[in-house]
């Protein structure tokens, strides 16, 4: 199937109010965290992030790390770190052990802004903030992990509605306990691919078929030997749906090899880690700040 019959669809309504909110949560708070998925660390970033928050410094987190190729991720790292200006830490919701790390460095770069406000003759104050990202990149999982060992709210701020809430990680840090979801509008089909193959994008938006057929094409110039392994292919066979559904022996009533059932699992398989451990974009790759 060739990619130029693949196109993502985006819906301009959920893109605007996702940026009139993403604003109107970024005023509340002194830094970010943003959140990359850590199997595509430059295709989950958002193109324009320095300009969308503004002087707002912000930690970089790579999430689902436990899913991706950690042999990779620290070049990757090191690039985002080169590039942005802003530090990044590896990460994964099941996993704790970063938690302090990651609490001491959102402090750090939160205290210049704290520092502008005692200036003022304000009195110290926890510092604030906030996470966000694309989709389901694991905003909220994220959230979860800060919050698990302090679950008191702090209630509103003054000026903030009643939806927005604080939670006391520390006595030096408040975080708001809703995501801030990245506006999706993207130009790069090749990007939006790679965002729907980790489901960052609703299935309503693309063929399971088609996408599917994309990231063998990806794996198999990447990772062949750990696709061909799960999928029990042979060495002459090719890596693409329908020597995966005969594999699997998913087969229709007549003897047609059930495409769509098997571009469901495929997806499924890397989305949860069962085919292998991945990092799908390039080095070469460029960042837009």
């Amino acid at each position: 199937m060739k990619k130029d019959k693949i196109h993502i669809h985006w819906y301009p309504g959920h893109i605007a109010k996702a940026e009139k909110k993403l604003k109107e949560q970024l005023s509340l708070v002194d830094a970010v965290i943003e959140i990359l998925d850590a199997r595509i660390p430059l295709s989950s970033g958002y193109k324009n992030i320095a300009g969308l928050l503004k002087d707002k410094p912000r930690l970089i987190l790579f999430n689902k790390s436990d899913l991706a190729d950690k042999t990779k991720l620290e070049a990757f790292a090191k690039k985002i770190e080169t590039e942005s200006g802003f530090p990044v830490i590896l990460s994964d919701a099941k996993n704790s052990k970063d938690l302090n790390k990651i609490v001491k460095k959102v402090v750090e770069l939160s205290e210049p802004r704290i520092q502008a406000i005692m200036q003022k003759g304000l009195l110290r104050r926890p510092a604030r903030v906030m996470v966000v990202g694309m989709p389901n990149v694991g905003k909220s999982s994220i959230i979860n992990k800060l919050t698990r060992s302090s679950k008191t709210k702090t209630g509103a701020k003054a000026g903030v509605t009643r939806q927005q809430q604080w939670v006391r990680i520390n006595p030096q840090l408040e975080l708001l306990d809703t995501p801030g979801i990245i506006p999706m509008k993207q130009e790069d089909q090749t990007i939006a691919l790679k965002l729907a193959f980790v489901n960052s994008i609703s299935e309503n938006a693309y063929s399971n078929i088609a996408v599917a057929n994309e990231l063998l094409k990806i794996l198999s110039e990447k990772y062949p030997e750990t696709v061909r392994t799960y999928y029990n292919l042979t060495d002459e066979s090719l890596i693409d749906i329908e020597n995966i559904a005969k594999s699997r022996n998913w087969i229709k009533t007549g003897g047609e090899t059930d495409l769509e059932r098997t571009a469901i699992y495929i997806l499924r398989d890397f989305r949860e880690g069962k085919i292998g451990k991945f990092v799908l974009d390039d080095l070469s790759e460029e960042i837009e700040e």
